[in-house]
C-alpha cells in the first residue's frame, strides 16, 4: 500500500533523528524531574508486566481470548517523560496521528516496553563490568554486587577508626576482615537498586546509538508499523524477549546474592 511504503521509508530518517547523537541526547532531556522517581518505581513493576503478558499468552492458548487481549493489553509501567515524547513522535512522524486504537495504542506500548528493557540490561552490562574490575566478581545487576561494595566499605570505616592508625588497621584488617553488619549490606542493596533503576532512565543515552547501529530500532519500528496496520485482525501483544531476559538478569542477580551472603 502506498502509505504503508511511505512510511516505512520514514523509518531510517526517524532512527537517524531521535536514536543516533545528537538525537538521543535531545530525547533524554526530558527524563530531567519526573522520570527519576518514575524509575524505580518501574523497576519494581516490570516483573507485573512480563507475568501479565504471560499470563495472556496462556489465556489465548487456552480460548481464552477477550481475556487473553485484556490482559496483553494492560499498561504496567508507569509514564515516563521520555517515553511520551517518543511515542508522540512515533505518531506525528511514523503513523500520521494514526493508530488511536486498542491494538495500535499496545503495539506502541510494546515497543516502547522492550526499549526501557533494553536500558535495564544496558545497566546489568555496566554492573557486570564494574563487578569484574572492582570486585573480580559475577555481578549481573546492582544486588549482586551490593556485598562487594558492603565490604569495602565496611573495611574503610573500620581502617579509617582504627586506634593505631590507618597503615596498622590496613594490615591489622589484611588479616582479620571487617566484615559487613546486615543493615549495611541492606542500605547499600537499597542505595545500589536506587541508584541503578535512576540511571536506566538516561541509559538509552549509549544504548540507542548501539541499537541503531546494529538495525534493532528499525526492525523493531517496522514490526510496529505491521502490528498498527494489521489492526484488529493482527498479531496480539506476546511477551518480548528484552522482558525476559531482563528478568533472568534479575532473577541470576538476586540468586548471587544470595549466596555471597549465605557464604558471608
Amino acid at each position: 500500500m502506498p502509505v504503508a511504503a511511505e512510511r516505512r521509508e520514514k523509518v531510517d530518517a526517524f532512527v537517524r533523528r531521535h536514536f543516533l547523537w545528537p538525537g538521543s541526547l535531545r530525547l533524554h532531556r526530558a527524563a530531567l524531574g519526573g522520570d527519576i522517581l518514575r524509575a524505580p518505581v518501574n523497576v519494581l513493576l516490570s516483573p507485573v508486566l512480563l507475568l501479565a503478558r504471560l499470563s495472556g499468552w496462556l489465556c489465548r492458548k487456552a480460548g481464552l481470548g477477550r481475556a487473553g487481549d485484556w490482559l496483553g493489553r494492560r499498561r504496567i509501567l508507569l509514564r515516563t517523560a521520555v517515553v511520551a515524547r517518543l511515542e508522540a513522535a512515533i505518531r506525528a512522524e511514523l503513523l500520521d496521528g494514526a493508530a488511536r486504537t486498542a491494538q495500535g495504542n499496545a503495539a506502541i506500548a510494546d515497543y516502547t516496553g522492550s526499549r526501557s528493557a533494553v536500558a535495564e540490561l544496558t545497566i546489568a552490562l555496566v554492573a557486570l563490568a564494574v563487578g569484574a574490575l572492582a570486585f573480580r566478581a559475577l555481578t549481573p545487576g546492582m544486588v549482586s554486587m551490593a556485598p562487594g561494595v558492603a565490604e569495602t566499605v565496611a573495611r574503610a570505616t573500620a581502617v579509617a577508626a582504627f586506634p593505631l592508625g590507618e597503615t596498622l588497621g590496613r594490615l591489622w584488617y589484611g588479616i582479620f576482615p571487617a566484615g559487613p553488619s546486615p543493615l549495611l549490606t541492606g542500605l547499600t542493596i537499597l542505595g545500589l537498586v536506587v541508584l541503578g533503576s535512576v540511571a536506566g532512565a538516561f541509559a538509552g543515552i549509549l544504548a540507542d546509538p548501539v541499537q541503531a547501529w546494529l538495525g534493532v530500532h528499525r526492525r523493531r519500528l517496522l514490526r510496529l508499523l505491521d502490528a498498527v496496520e494489521a489492526g484488529a485482525d493482527g498479531q496480539r501483544p506476546v511477551v518480548a524477549h528484552e522482558h525476559v531476559l531482563a528478568r533472568l538478569v534479575d532473577l541470576s542477580d538476586a540468586l548471587l546474592s544470595a549466596l555471597r551472603l549465605f557464604r558471608g
